[in-house]
């Protein structure tokens, strides 16, 4: 389960075969703000972000979660399964004016869908050296906009097996039972901070949390996109990397 890094900045669970479905519907609205020793502005379409809840669903199509994947608009949680929208157009007609042919031969538009298994799951709270992990701490809490936030720490590793520590802040009563747009934490994270090296951190914060108004209606993805698979993903993935390297060497 270890692939479950979306969130690029943290390299950047246990639970019982049921769970009990949490019934939270809103929206929660979050600021990020620079809170390291060395200050920096962040840029205005980074300062707010914005997560729509319906029971185990979550959808957001705030850029703050797309990892730096400037083809990405949309994310969708629904249980164990996951929805990424992506538009990749401007790639593609790049690609044509070059006279590179893809093996992938479907819409620009994807929708990659990927739906997480109970060893997946099981795989997160397993204690490792590499790659990362979360520990879940008991009996530490504090309110953040309103709400109970239980304490985890997510062990991301690095090549050298240096340990990158980073704690979240995350209510377990709200979204799925484990959720890719917070790395598989259980729920929705409320606060984190990111250590972005030289002095710089940057804390993303829950500030608003709005029971209501949100409808199942409201957790459908745009029209027109053409769903594949994780692995198709991966395999047309390799191949863009592939290819843009080769045109960079001409």
């Amino acid at each position: 389960m270890k692939k479950i890094l979306l969130f690029a900045a943290v390299a950047c669970i246990s639970v019982g075969s049921l769970f009990a479905q949490n019934k939270f519907r809103g929206t929660i609205t979050y600021t990020l703000s620079s809170t390291g020793e060395t200050s920096f502005e962040i840029p205005e379409q980074m300062k707010t972000a914005e997560v729509k809840v319906y029971d185990s669903k979550c959808l957001t199509a705030s850029n703050i979660f797309f990892s730096g994947n400037p083809f990405a608009s949309n994310i969708l949680v629904d249980g164990r399964k996951q929805f990424v929208c992506m538009d990749l157009s401007q790639l593609f007609m790049y690609f044509s004016a070059n006279d590179v042919e893809l093996d992938y031969k479907g819409s620009a538009k994807i929708l990659v869908n990927d739906e997480l298994t109970q060893a997946q799951i099981d795989s997160l709270t397993i204690p490792v050296t590499e790659g990362f992990y979360i520990e879940y701490v008991a009996g530490e809490t504090k309110t953040i906009a309103g709400k109970t936030a239980k304490k985890a720490i997510i062990h991301a590793f690095d090549e050298d097996e240096k340990d990158h520590p980073m704690t979240f802040w995350y209510s377990d009563e709200m979204g799925p039972e484990v959720n890719p747009i917070f790395n598989g934490l259980k729920g929705v994270a409320l606060e984190y901070a990111m250590d972005l090296a030289e002095g710089r951190q940057i804390t993303l914060t829950a500030t608003e949390i709005k029971e209501g108004k949100v409808k199942e209606v409201d957790m459908l993805l745009p029209d027109g996109y053409e769903t594949i698979s994780e692995d198709q993903f991966k395999a047309l993935f390799t191949q863009i990397q592939e290819e843009l390297k080769y045109l960079q060497d001409e």
